[in-house]
């Protein structure tokens, strides 16, 4: 059927239709086959960096903090974890509902309804720029969103 209407045709509108179907398949693979698969291939590569780089910047972490613990220095030393843990929550407009310090040289810190954000940002703070250890962590609705309950378990760290 297909050779019927093509043999209908004379050799130069055959030869012309051949490569019109030669071009119409190079053009469909190109859009259908390669560009999606070059664009899927380019967004791997740069999802690929952007974990070299994450994992170069947590190596570097690691290596820091195993400085640290390995020579005893913490930003936090000289002050005590409570004061640190007081005057670190009221710079990020967190407010302590009890703050209890145990033998052990941890504090036990609860907020009530404390904005979530703020809790968190509060928490990395301690931890990377004070260099305290939080060894323990529980968090529960507050009826509010965006805020929660919270009872922290700080220690001093180095």
């Amino acid at each position: 059927m297909i050779r019927q209407w093509f043999s209908r045709f004379t050799g130069r509108e055959q030869v012309s239709l051949l490569a019109l179907a030669a071009a119409l398949a190079v053009f469909v693979a190109y859009h259908l086959i390669w560009s999606p698969v070059a664009a899927a291939r380019d967004e791997m590569v740069r999802r690929n960096l952007a974990s070299a780089e994450s994992l170069q910047r947590v190596s570097a972490m690691v290596s820091e903090i195993a400085q640290r613990r390995e020579s005893g220095d913490s930003p936090a030393q000289g002050r005590s974890i409570t004061a640190l843990v007081n005057q670190s929550s009221l710079e990020q407009g967190l407010t302590v509902t009890r703050l209890q310090p145990n033998s052990r040289g941890e504090v036990q810190v609860r907020f009530e309804a404390a904005a979530f954000d703020a809790l968190m940002r509060w928490l990395y703070q301690l931890e990377s720029g004070e260099g305290a250890l939080v060894t323990e962590l529980s968090l529960s609705e507050s009826g509010t969103p965006g805020r929660v309950n919270a009872t922290v378990r700080v220690a001093g760290g180095g």
